[in-house]
């Protein structure tokens, strides 16, 4: 077990790697990611419905799930719809975000005496939903750039989780 975890770890890392120094391409791939986890969601759903009495809106939601899925997989162009909506939705949270911590830093202001830490914070993050908003194609390469991140963390935590294992079975 602790070969293995090495082995996935060490090649999540060199993964990790390869999206950062390629972030366009990373995001790109994101509208498949996102396809196979729809398919794969439908047909738990599916499975679910069938061992459960499910009503009619839980077949009917599984269903979509499946075909939405299975149309970012094997239609062309179909993916570049689901980056353009991930990149939509990045800039709304970021702005959503943004403007409840304000109203929060508001609400607070009497009874919390580090308030403005929440307007900061607030203030930041529906700048950077505008900047998301204006030039999705920074917001493209950052997401690519954090999957990258994100591959690297959990590459090394593989690694050391593997050697825990070798270091046991001595």
């Amino acid at each position: 077990m602790g070969i293995i975890s090495v082995i996935l770890g060490v090649i999540l890392v060199i993964g990790g790697f390869s999206c950062i120094f390629t972030p366009l391409a990373t995001f790109l791939a994101t509208g498949y990611i996102l396809g196979i986890l729809l398919l794969v969601y439908g047909i738990a759903g599916i499975i679910r419905c069938i061992s459960h009495k499910a009503d009619a809106l839980e077949w009917i939601l599984n269903i979509l799930a499946i075909i939405i899925g299975l149309i970012a997989l094997f239609r062309p162009g179909s993916t570049l719809v689901f980056d353009s909506l991930i990149l939509i939705i990045i800039a709304v949270w970021f702005l959503a975000q943004g403007i409840v911590q304000i109203v929060l830093a508001f609400k607070t202001k009497s009874s919390n005496p580090g308030w403005y830490w929440g307007l900061i914070v607030g203030i930041l993050a529906v700048i950077v939903g505008i900047i998301c908003c204006v030039n999705p194609m920074v917001t493209a390469l950052t997401a690519g750039i954090l999957i990258g991140l994100l591959f690297i963390e959990a590459g090394f935590s593989l690694v050391a989780l593997g050697m825990a294992f070798g270091s046991d079975a001595e």
